[in-house]
């Protein structure tokens, strides 16, 4: 049954011009009053009327792009390319034809926002949405996901994750494009390794990514199958996924253990901060400590030395999933499929030092 604005009146126990002014924004409300209509568009899910060509046709031509940082370039660029696919060439006359209005949210990280955004978009009737990089591991978020996302569906909105594995108790995806996430970091260790390194430590991401947990489990994989794992959480430290916590968790790290010989690092701009870090140290980079990253990210090539990382195919992954998100393309079988990384072995990481 559609919920009218007569209901979430009802539920607000307000009039509906209230509602109307609260959800329009054109006259001021009391915050207790927002609060409370606000309070009940959620709790009935209310969706706002939009052009009538919408309703005819049950979703717009908009289609949202969430991103955890838009100014982080492994977000940036899977977003580019989707745009590039969703917004579509044009005519060259300025004129719109069957091209959509691809909008990124920037999350930030929050779980509320992500949640937020996707009933922002549900009441803009979107066309789509693209979900960008790793999941929360986090139940009550995940069941809060798994119904928001059912809804966008049955609205006729297409939903596709990029660089994120499948929501478990959902059929509501088109398609969820993941990374190979541990096999890259698997390979990565098991280059350190063949190199002679045998103390190796880990900066990793937040413990609740789904994109942390893989990457750390490939890496303690090829720990183990070379006979080197013991006791792992003291050459593991934890962070965001930015340079100063590369910076402060390798501090720690070597404050810790003195005697690892590589550090890898969550990604390439945490291991940015990892380098400045050994050199703050004295270290040489790398004569005395290797350092390994992940993504492949435009700047990685110009470090000095050049990082050893795992390229993702991220652009490549945006435009695909921008072409799922508009219908152009067959989704895979079973609605998954794995993307491949590809270890990059440059200047940052050499054999360790002897004695």
């Amino acid at each position: 049954m559609t919920v009218t604005l007569a209901d979430v009146a009802a539920r607000a126990r307000v009039s509906p011009a209230t509602v109307s002014r609260v959800l329009n924004g054109n006259y001021p409300v009391a915050s207790s009053t927002r609060e409370r209509v606000l309070r009940a568009v959620d709790d009935l899910d209310y969706v706002l009327n939009g052009p009538a060509s919408s309703l005819a046709a049950a979703t717009s031509d908009l289609v949202g792009i969430l991103v955890n940082d838009i100014a982080d370039p492994f977000f940036g660029i899977m977003a580019g390319a989707a745009q590039s696919e969703i917004g579509g060439p044009g005519d060259g006359t300025g004129r719109a034809g069957g091209e959509k209005l691809a909008v990124v949210c920037n999350t930030g990280g929050s779980p509320g926002r992500e949640l937020t955004y996707l009933t922002l978009l549900q009441r803009q009737r979107a066309a789509a949405v693209v979900l960008t990089g790793g999941a929360l591991e986090d139940p009550a978020h995940q069941a809060a996901m798994a119904v928001k996302l059912a809804k966008l569906a049955d609205a006729g909105t297409r939903i596709v994750f990029c660089g994120r594995p499948p929501l478990p108790g959902t059929d509501a995806v088109v398609a969820a494009l993941t990374f190979d996430n541990r096999g890259g970091a698997r390979r990565l260790t098991e280059h350190l390794i063949a190199l002679g390194h045998r103390r190796i430590g880990y900066v990793a991401g937040p413990l609740e990514r789904t994109t942390t947990r893989h990457r750390l489990e490939g890496h303690r994989e090829a720990m183990k199958a070379a006979g080197l794992y013991g006791d792992e959480e003291s050459v593991t430290v934890h962070g965001p996924y930015d340079r100063s916590s590369g910076y402060d968790a390798t501090l720690e790290l070597l404050r810790r253990e003195p005697d690892v010989t590589a550090v890898v690092a969550a990604n390439d701009t945490v291991a940015l901060g990892a380098c400045a870090a050994v050199r703050e140290r004295g270290l040489r980079i790398p004569e005395d400590i290797s350092v390994a990253g992940f993504d492949d990210l435009p700047f990685s090539v110009d470090a000095v030395p050049a990082l050893t990382t795992v390229r993702l195919p991220l652009f490549e992954a945006g435009a695909r999933a921008g072409r799922l998100a508009m219908g152009k393309e067959t989704p895979p079988a079973g609605g998954t499929a794995t993307i491949a990384a590809e270890l990059m072995a440059r200047g940052s990481t050499a054999p360790p030092r002897l004695g």
